[in-house]
């Protein structure tokens, strides 16, 4: 049986996979940290663990999986997409609606969390699968209490990326001109509608 020490190693090193993978938290991070720093990162993973926490409880107690709600993932690859479309049409228009380098949207850094992290297929996914796995593994050696061990040696990594993310775009901020600002921005929406094509193209 696995020891604790090489579970916390594992766990730390597969959530990697997730946690850095490219994807909407990561690109409405930058966007948010050009103008908020660090702390806009912050403000990202709380909504993110809003959503994560539940989800990590409920596939711990086996009340959360696909053969309840068959459709559940081409609803929410739907909905994923519409909101990136959304979210990237109010990052451009907010982008060139002032003369300076200024964004900020109307809502805030942890709804953006919230919906980011809710209606991202991928990120469901993972945890019915890989994360999935991983829980399960820990309740053989801590019961209950295995669900939140998964959790907690996952979430910081989230918190951490997430802070560096934004810290390194606001610093990135003061030597971009306001053209190559909003050139970038654009360009941060474009990924995001790519991210929402492909959820679409990912159930069709």
């Amino acid at each position: 049986m696995i020891q604790p020490i090489e579970f916390a190693f594992l766990v730390i090193v597969v959530s990697a996979s997730g946690v850095m993978a490219p994807g909407p938290l990561f690109v409405a991070s930058i966007a948010y940290g050009l103008q908020s720093g660090g702390k806009a990162g912050i403000k990202m993973a709380v909504g993110h663990t809003i959503v994560e926490l539940p989800l990590v409880i409920l596939l711990g107690i086996g009340v959360f999986s696909f053969e309840i709600f068959p459709e559940f993932r081409t609803l929410i690859s739907i909905l994923g997409a519409i909101t990136l479309f959304v979210f990237a049409g109010l990052q451009i228009k907010t982008t060139f609606q002032t003369k300076q380098k200024t964004f900020s949207p109307k809502h805030g850094e942890v709804i953006t969390g919230i919906t980011l992290s809710a209606l991202n297929p991928f990120f469901i996914i993972w945890w019915l699968s890989v994360g999935f796995k991983l829980i399960s593994d820990a309740m053989l050696m801590w019961a209950f209490a295995g669900i939140f061990v998964v959790f907690l040696l996952h979430i910081w990594m989230d918190f951490a990326w997430l802070y560096s993310i934004a810290s390194i775009a606001s610093k990135s901020s003061k030597i971009l001109s306001n053209r190559n600002y909003k050139i970038l921005m654009v360009g941060l929406s474009v990924m995001l509608v790519y991210f929402g094509a492909s959820f679409i193209s990912d159930v069709i």
